[in-house]
């Protein structure tokens, strides 16, 4: 991994927006069903999207703070953290000066 926040944040943006397209899309061609799989597919998910969150946010700025890089892991978290702030940030206002978005 790079040490590019800006890799860091769209690879989180990607990964966030293949998991609501997933969850967007597979009931409408599943359909509705009443099972024990889909809370076992939801948790699942969710501590997969948490591992996979861990791993662009924290493992960079883990690695560099255990080489006593302490300022240096500091500043890559928090430009990744501001870069995704500003794609959250894009996302809303295209929410709100375009609708509901793209279908």
């Amino acid at each position: 991994m790079m040490k590019n926040p800006l890799f860091s944040a769209v690879g989180a943006a990607a990964y966030i927006t293949l998991v609501a397209s997933v969850m967007f899309y597979v009931p409408k061609f599943v359909g509705k069903t009443e099972t024990i799989v889909v809370p076992i597919a939801v948790l699942c998910l969710f501590v997969l999207s948490a591992a996979v969150m861990g791993y662009l946010f924290f493992f960079q700025p883990f690695q560099l703070y255990m080489d006593n890089k302490k300022e240096e892991a500091v500043s890559v978290f928090l430009k990744t953290l501001g870069v995704f702030a500003l794609i959250t940030a894009c996302i809303f206002a295209g929410l709100i000066f375009f609708g509901q978005g793209v279908y």
